[in-house]
């Protein structure tokens, strides 16, 4: 069982505008707004500092619509086609590592799964059949 299933919208710099159309069309309230200025630690250049490193509309009780803009500072180029990604938010960690490990397998692996400073456990990867796939968990 998963706790939910998410569309990850990414972006090639108007996220912010993207997501605004959505809350107009769709109402709901943003859950979160991180830009890429606000990663401890990394010196963001001048650039990407405003681009959107996340965001999330609240649909609903167990819908969030989420995406970012990428940064081609971090090696992210976006060409539609490969701008969505399904998002995983999962309940214990064995449930994570086991999605991890079967459903990145044969495919090719962005982001290998480990600790994050938003997540107990994150990964990012691409599977066998060209689908994109984000795991989030967090302990509660």
């Amino acid at each position: 069982m998963l706790a939910a299933v998410n569309p990850y919208l990414s972006f090639n710099g108007n996220c912010e505008t993207a997501f605004k159309f959505y809350k107009s069309v769709f109402g709901g309230e943003f859950d979160e707004i991180h830009r890429y200025k606000d990663i401890p630690g990394e010196d963001i250049p001048e650039s990407e500092k405003e681009k959107i490193m996340h965001m999330s509309l609240q649909l609903s009780e167990h819908v969030l619509l989420m995406g970012a803009d990428v940064s081609e500072a971090f090696g992210q180029v976006t060409e539609f086609g490969d701008n969505i990604t399904i998002t995983l938010c999962t309940l214990d960690e064995e449930q994570t590592k086991h999605i991890y490990t079967t459903l990145s397998e044969g495919g090719k692996i962005t982001m290998p799964l480990e600790k994050t400073f938003w997540a107990d456990l994150y990964a990012q990867f691409t599977d066998k059949f060209g689908v994109c796939w984000a795991l989030n968990f967090i302990k509660e």
